[in-house]
């Protein structure tokens, strides 16, 4: 489900998305754009989740347009969460193509906990695979969740998500453990690995340079 990229920097730019009343942070590495959801990406959003790998390492998904519009009327709701109270869980951005203009996947925050571990997740449609926006999408979010304060960053991917987890290894991330039978799929108990990087680790990490793809 993901691609291969190239090291970049999280940069926050002057085209916040408005969520209400509210700004919501863009962020950018000038090839991919990380904004909030829109009313107008649900159709995107229904599409994508017809899509079996996304079904399989990613769902419950939306099953019509009208369930994607609630899903980004939650993830607004989230966000409204995050200004009032400083807990970005449920917030998730659209990882937006810079050149085509097009959303190609996701990136959200699954939980935020009480010392500061953060997690995350990330998905790209069809339309974005194999140009690397899922190593840019997730090292700039691996970047604002440590602009946020976070002690350690992590994600869960299923142990057969080869993919996924070469993203994560990219960014930087190190495998920690195998959950046995943490998860679920069709009523079978599945395996994730660990992977997580923690905030000294991310900054002399960033100071190597691009990682060689």
């Amino acid at each position: 489900m993901a691609g291969f990229g190239t090291w970049c920097t999280a940069q926050m730019t002057d085209r916040d998305t408005v969520v209400g009343a509210m700004k919501t942070p863009v962020l950018s590495d000038g090839v991919v754009v990380l904004r909030a959801w829109t009313a107008d990406d649900a159709a995107f959003m229904y599409s994508a989740s017809k899509d079996p790998l996304i079904q399989r390492y990613n769902g419950p998904v939306p099953h019509s347009i009208v369930e994607a519009e609630a899903v980004i009327g939650r993830i607004a709701d989230s966000w409204r969460t995050f200004a009032a109270h400083g807990d970005p869980t449920g917030a998730a951005f659209a990882i937006v193509e810079v050149a085509s203009d097009e959303v190609i996947g996701m990136c959200g925050v699954d939980g935020w906990s009480e010392t500061d571990a953060a997690q995350f997740g990330y998905w790209l449609a069809t339309n974005g695979r194999g140009s690397g926006s899922a190593t840019r999408a997730a090292t700039l979010m691996t970047s604002w969740l440590f602009d946020l304060r976070a002690a350690r960053v992590f994600l869960h991917v299923n142990t057969d998500n080869d993919a996924s987890a070469a993203v994560a290894r990219r960014v930087g991330f190190t495998y920690e453990a195998t959950l046995r039978s943490f998860g679920t799929w069709r009523g079978r108990p599945t395996d994730v690995d660990v992977f997580a990087i923690r905030r000294s680790e991310w900054r002399s990490t960033r100071h190597r340079g691009p990682h060689a793809m």
